[in-house]
């Protein structure tokens, strides 16, 4: 299954994996609605919704640069209304704007706290929300949350009980939309990486130089979720999956291809 022709709505795609899922569709000649706020460049965070359209019609797709806060569930109606306008459905949801903030409870501003909630959880069931009436009407509709599989274990909530709250709020929403919508045809599914990814969050909040070295390229977070995207959507819904199992079970072997720096010892991300 190639995923030419098809509409992606994908949030937080002007960098780092949200781009790289845009990229690796955009290669089968994918339409791609870039719904991000970045519009002008920031020092530390490059990329805005224009080069990332930009780098999307390179590679083959079609794209269309939208200047979105899906925290604004009006905005978010009006940018889902111009994709359809535009290309003439929605085909594959994939929420992937996140906010992180990694502090213990008695160092977490609540403005912090208000933003992960509103961005992470609200927003991905507000773009959901939005999205859903379109993909009733498509062939093989996919929703993917990048969001982690769910793990009660208190290892993964004491060093930042507001993010985890917040992540597990996406993933909250893959258990509760898989069961809801299977009898639409509509899969939700969740993707995580098992190592830390190199973006530009990671060199700017998780210590730099170090942790990049340790990370993998976005790349690996765009193949795995190309892998779950193209598969029947009837078929496959409820999972939450990890990259580089994704892309052992199409019998990739190699993964040092996706490594930042090869032979660097990897280090894993959180919740896995």
């Amino acid at each position: 299954m190639s995923l030419q022709g098809k509409t992606l709505f994908i949030t937080g795609a002007s960098r780092g994996i949200g781009l790289a899922i845009a990229l690796r569709a955009a290669r089968d000649g994918a339409n791609i609605a870039i719904a991000a706020k970045t519009t002008e460049p920031h020092p530390k965070l490059p990329g805005t919704i224009y080069t990332a359209a930009e780098e999307i019609e390179k590679a083959g797709g079609k794209a269309l640069p939208l200047i979105v806060d899906i925290r604004d569930e009006n905005v978010v109606a009006d940018a889902v209304a111009k994709t359809v306008e535009a290309f003439g459905g929605i085909d594959i949801l994939v929420n992937n704007a996140s906010a992180i903030h990694l502090s213990k409870t008695v160092d977490t501003p609540m403005k912090r706290y208000d933003l992960m909630h509103s961005i992470n959880t609200r927003g991905t069931f507000v773009c959901s929300q939005a999205c859903i009436p379109h993909l009733q009407k498509a062939s093989n509709p996919h929703i993917l949350n990048l969001s982690p599989p769910l793990n009660m274990q208190a290892k993964w909530f004491a060093p930042h009980v507001a993010y985890t709250m917040a992540k597990f709020g996406m993933s909250m929403c893959v258990l509760g939309m898989a069961e809801e919508l299977k009898p639409e045809g509509i899969a939700v599914n969740a993707l995580w990486p098992r190592t830390v990814i190199a973006t530009a969050a990671v060199q700017n909040l998780l210590g730099g130089d170090r942790v990049m070295r340790g990370s993998r390229k976005p790349d690996i977070m765009g193949d795995a979720a190309y892998v779950i995207l193209t598969k029947p959507s009837r078929e496959f819904t409820g999972h939450f999956c990890i990259d580089d199992d994704v892309l052992r079970g199409t019998g990739v072997t190699d993964l040092s291809q996706y490594q930042l720096v090869p032979g660097a010892e990897l280090l894993p991300d959180f919740f896995v």
